[in-house]
This record gives C-alpha cells, sequence and structure tokens, in this order.
C-alpha cells in the first residue's frame, strides 16, 4: 500500500461485484464491535472502534475495493472447513493443499486499550505458501488512508481513524493494498495483529498475538460456565447464547439487533436496513433469553443501560439508541456502495428511531417484571422509571403507531402494538398488586381490560376464527403469535387455536412463516421477503403451549437445520433459494432459538406465562 494518488475506489457496475452468500461468514467480537470473516478467509466487514462506527472493510456491501482483509493459501484450489474452538469465539479454520494443510485462528481479544484484529497461521502437515491482503478503506469503503512504515509495522491514517498492522512476516505494499506473500511448514507458525487507535493518539502498546489466544478462549468459556444451566444447554442453544452475548456493547450494557447493515431481506431489492443499534424490543428480548438460561449480570446491566438511555421526559422515549444511549440515528444512504449483491441503497443510520411503537411499552415493562422475578432485585430507579412510562402510555395507547415491524407506510391501529399496551398496563399493575410497589394498581387494571376488551372486539375475525394485524383488517400478522405467550388469552382459548391455524395456513411459507403478506400490508417499499426467522420460533413456541409438541419439535429442528457450518443465523431465509437474508447474525433469530429450546425443555415452567 502506498499513499495514495487518487480520490477514492471506483464503484463498480453491477456485472463487477462478486458473489457472496450471508451464510457463508462467521463472526469474531470483543464486546465492543465485530467482524465478519468468509469462508475465504477474508474479512469482509469490520466497523472500528464501534459496533455503530464506519466500517473500514465494506466489502461485504460492495467489491474489494471497498476494503477487506484475505488471509489464505495462494492455492486458489484450496479446500477450508472452519469451526469455533470449543464455547468462544474464536475461529479456527482449517486450510488443505496437495502440498501441505494449515491452520488460521482469527479472533478479537477482550478490549483492553485498543481492538484487536489477531490473526494467527499454523503449519500443520508438509509446506503452505500463504498470502495476506489488506486493504484499508475508511468511512465505509469510501476514503483511501495514507500508509507508511514506523517503528517495524505499517500505519493507516485518514481523518480520525488510525489502524496499524504488525506481523512476523515481511510486508510490502502494491495497488493501494499491504501484502505478505510466505510460506508455513510443519510445526511453524506466523501472526498478525491489526489494531485501531484515534489518529491524533500515539499507536498503542503492541498486543501479543500469541498470549493473547489463551486468554480469549477462557474469557468465552467461564463466562458461557458461570451459570449451573450451562452443561445442559444443547449445542444450538450455547452458540446462540454465545452470539447474544457478542452483540453487548459491554461498556454501556446495550444490545445491538445485529453488528451490520443493508444486507437484504430481498436479493437485489430495497429492503435493507441499518441494525447496528439498541432496539429497546430487541434488547428487552434478548435479555429474557438470557434471564431464562441464567445470565443476570447481562439483565442488571441492560437495567442501567436502559435507566440511562431513557432519562427524562418519558415522551421523548426512542423505540431505539445508540450504543451508549445516542438519540440522533440520522439515516442516509452510501451511495458509492453498490450493496450486497446490488441490493440499494445502503442504509447507513435508521429513521425508524423517531417512529411510534407502541408495542416497546410492554416489552420493556415485562422485562423488568421477569427480572424482578428471577433474582436480579428492586430498583427504586427502576420502579421511578417505570411509573413514568405508565403516565405517559396512559395518553397515548389508544393512538396508531407503525408497529413491530416499523412499517413506513402510515400508521395503523396495530393489534400486537395494543396487545402489548395491555401488557404494561398488566405488569405495572401485577407489580403493586404481587410485589407491593407503590402505584395506582386499579387505574392500570382497569385500562388493561379496556385494553383486552376492544382487542378482542375490534381486532379479531369471528369469520376465519383469528386475530388480524390491526383493528377492522383483513391482514394477517405473525406477531399475533404472542398472544398467549404474553398471557394476554390462555392457550386453551379455541381463539388462540384459530389464530395459529390461520397464520400456519395464510402465512406458511414453506414449513416456516413469514412475517406478513407485503401485497396485504402497505409498509411503504416494493418487492416480498423471505421467511422470517423469529415468527417461524413463534410458531413452534405457539405449538408448543397448544400440545401439539411433536409439530414443535419438528420446526425447532427445521430451523435450526438451517443454521450454517459455525451455527449462526441471519433474519430471514428464503426456501425458494436455500438463502439467508437480512442482517447477520440476527439477536431475534438467535434468542427466538433460546426460548423455542426453553418451551420445549421447560413446557411447566412458572415462567411460562411470557415467553419471548
Amino acid at each position: 500500500m502506498t499513499n495514495p494518488k487518487t480520490t477514492r475506489p471506483n464503484r463498480p457496475g453491477p456485472k463487477s461485484l462478486p458473489e457472496r452468500r450471508i451464510e457463508d461468514y462467521a463472526l469474531i467480537g470483543d464486546l465492543q464491535t465485530a467482524a465478519l470473516v468468509s469462508k475465504q478467509g477474508s474479512i469482509d466487514w469490520l466497523c472500528f472502534p464501534r459496533f455503530d462506527s464506519p466500517a473500514c472493510f465494506a466489502a461485504l456491501l460492495g467489491t474489494d475495493e471497498n476494503g477487506h482483509w484475505r488471509l489464505s493459501p495462494r492455492d486458489a484450489d484450496a479446500k477450508s472447513s472452519r469451526h469455533y474452538r470449543d464455547d468462544t469465539l474464536v475461529l479456527e479454520t482449517e486450510w488443505s493443499t496437495p502440498g501441505g494443510s494449515v491452520r488460521v485462528i482469527d479472533f478479537m481479544p477482550p478490549r483492553d486499550a485498543a481492538p484487536d484484529v489477531v490473526r494467527i497461521v499454523q503449519g500443520v502437515s508438509g509446506t503452505v505458501s500463504m498470502r495476506s491482503e489488506l486493504r484499508l478503506r475508511f468511512d465505509y469503503g469510501h476514503v483511501v488512508p495514507w500508509v507508511r512504515r514506523a517503528d517495524g509495522q505499517v500505519v493507516a491514517i485518514a481523518g480520525p481513524d488510525a489502524v496499524s498492522l504488525r506481523s512476523d512476516v515481511h510486508q510490502y505494499g502494491r495497488d493501494f493494498a499491504t501484502y505478505a506473500d510466505f510460506e508455513v511448514s510443519a510445526g511453524d507458525q506466523a501472526w498478525f495483529v491489526l489494531t485501531w487507535h484515534p489518529s491524533h493518539h500515539p499507536v498503542p502498546n503492541p498486543t501479543d498475538a500469541i498470549a493473547s489466544l489463551a486468554p480469549t478462549e477462557s474469557y468465552w468459556t467461564e463466562w458461557i460456565g458461570q451459570t449451573a444451566d450451562a452443561d445442559g444447554f444443547e449445542d444450538e442453544v450455547t452458540r446462540s447464547i454465545l452470539t447474544l452475548k457478542a452483540l453487548t456493547y459491554a461498556p454501556s450494557g446495550g444490545i445491538v439487533a445485529a453488528p451490520t447493515t443493508s444486507l437484504p431481506e430481498l436479493l437485489g431489492g430495497q429492503r435493507n436496513w441499518d441494525y447496528r443499534f439498541c432496539w429497546l424490543r430487541d434488547a428487552t428480548m434478548t435479555l429474557a433469553a438470557m434471564l431464562r438460561s441464567g445470565f443476570t449480570d447481562e439483565a442488571a446491566a441492560w437495567r442501567d443501560w436502559l435507566l440511562r438511555a431513557i432519562a427524562g421526559d418519558p415522551a421523548d422515549l426512542q423505540i431505539m439508541y445508540g450504543v451508549t444511549g445516542e438519540r440522533r440515528l440520522t439515516e442516509f444512504e452510501a451511495d458509492w456502495l453498490p450493496g450486497f449483491g446490488g441490493a440499494q441503497p445502503v442504509r447507513i443510520g435508521n429513521a425508524a428511531a423517531e417512529q411510534l411503537q407502541l408495542d416497546v411499552f410492554g416489552e420493556v415493562m415485562d422485562v423488568l417484571a421477569l427480572a424482578r422475578e428471577t433474582g436480579i432485585g428492586p430498583s427504586d430507579d427502576a420502579w421511578a422509571m417505570q411509573r413514568g412510562l405508565m403516565r405517559h402510555l396512559t395518553g397515548i395507547w389508544d393512538q396508531p403507531d407503525e408497529g413491530i415491524w416499523e412499517v413506513r407506510g402510515g400508521r395503523q391501529q396495530f393489534t400486537y402494538s395494543k396487545v402489548m399496551a395491555w401488557v404494561a398496563f398488566d405488569r405495572a399493575a401485577r407489580a403493586v398488586e404481587r410485589f407491593g410497589m407503590s402505584g395506582p394498581a386499579k387505574q392500570w387494571r382497569a385500562t388493561a381490560d379496556q385494553i383486552h376488551r376492544e382487542v378482542c372486539e375490534k381486532a379479531f375475525d369471528a369469520d376465519r376464527g383469528t386475530f388480524t394485524q390491526a383493528f377492522g383488517s383483513k391482514a394477517l400478522d405473525a406477531a399475533v403469535l404472542l398472544i398467549p405467550q404474553v398471557g394476554f388469552l390462555p392457550p386453551d382459548d379455541p381463539r388462540v387455536a384459530g389464530t395459529v391455524d390461520a397464520v400456519q395456513k395464510e402465512l406458511g411459507y414453506d414449513g416456516f412463516v413469514r412475517r406478513y403478506h407485503t401485497e396485504h400490508t402497505d409498509d411503504g417499499l416494493p418487492g416480498d421477503e423471505g421467511a422470517f426467522l423469529i415468527c417461524s420460533f413463534w410458531l413452534a413456541d405457539s405449538l408448543a403451549l397448544l400440545g401439539r409438541v411433536g409439530e414443535a419439535r419438528e420446526l425447532y429442528e427445521r430451523l435450526v437445520a438451517l443454521r450454517n457450518d459455525v451455527g449462526l443465523l441471519a433474519e430471514e431465509y428464503d426456501p425458494v433459494s436455500g438463502r439467508m437474508l437480512g442482517n447477520f447474525p440476527q439477536a431475534f433469530s438467535h434468542l427466538g432459538l433460546v426460548n423455542t429450546a426453553w418451551h420445549l425443555n421447560n413446557s411447566e415452567s412458572p415462567l411460562r406465562r411470557s415467553a419471548y
């Protein structure tokens, strides 16, 4: 890599876009950011220093010219297989060539002063010729950095960002990239450490690549082993819990929905969103899954994050925030990126932060009630915040909103939003009735009863025997599957069974579930989408609640089989093409897996009333 004489990488035309598959990626991370590593040994997505920072590798949404770091054999026909080392986020890829085999170990040590990506190459047999190709492009693949050598390392700088690369093999620059060509024989090893720091700061003290491996492995195995339930987890549950933990921003306790932006919900389409933020809904559902798995420290940290994020007037409550509680998540289009497989636009930021979504009040109140009942204990500050939320919800619960799916086609009286408003009032009243908290329990209970009546009168289609997406609508919505799980109606109510059957019949997609039919719901965007994985898990939950455990288990096993080779799930799945869709890995999908496993294995638990 040399000092640039051009302004920026050229934007390629559609024909030059590489073939990428979402399911071909694995995740590494350090609890503050994350990277996606392809089966070809290329890190194609990495945001430094936080999940929501601009990417320095953005090839995932374009071409190699938008930034990547490939480390693999020079033999183009080399074969690879990969796995995580035990219950960790340490990725191990085995490469085989006619001349020998090597092992590449990729990981990010838990953060010290600066974020690092460590890559270690170990010779297993014979001799293998290897190549490292590092192409840094700051600001989402937009800016070519100035590169120099300093103190035995390569340092790339552009604006506020600086990245250094240290290695025990020789590096050389060519065509605005940094290369290393080297051979590894059995018993040999080579290492690389990529480190970010603010460009106005000195280069951080070096990280010892080899010495940092064992502590990184220990961190993850000790964390997953802290609960007494860990030994009883199925492998898919353990991997999902580890993935949910990896999506936690450790300094604040915030939980991102996914570490990526603009991976399409329709190949080549426009349903592309930035998920690198903390949705109250996603975070509360994630915490419910982790609480049921015995991880209470994360719940306490998230509760503290919540209090900080929503501090102030409850009328200013947002449905999502930045990882430390930022409110301005302005959405814009990165028009220099061609998009994943040509899917445009590539969106940075998320305008849905400005939407009204009434269901988040219920989700927040429910997970805090669950925390109160599962060992976190009461918090005077938390309860004061909850009372403020309830005062605000009292004045707005009857308004139309954009709903759980964040439609951009106009507000409606969404059924799920009203059900979750009922949950909020029910849990608030229950806190007073059962736990002695202070508050107008009679008023809250009366409002809950009023909402219950309205939903049953205005959202139930008696002709089809199902709850619909919105008051007076004929459209269906998979979110109504949660009606029995949140306690709005008991599982043996015939309206619940009718709703489950209707969703299975009308929203079924090769045995999985769509969230709704796009032709029946004006969500403001053209095109269709795949099966929504969390909705499919919700169907399995509902079948289990109805006593149809065999069907539930069969669906669960089909969903588990969709995971990629390292156990990760995207947001959606297209049964026709057999491709994953949407941002990846997706917290919603993994928490759905954890909760369905909980339903199937603990159907008689007293916590059964609230299953997300």
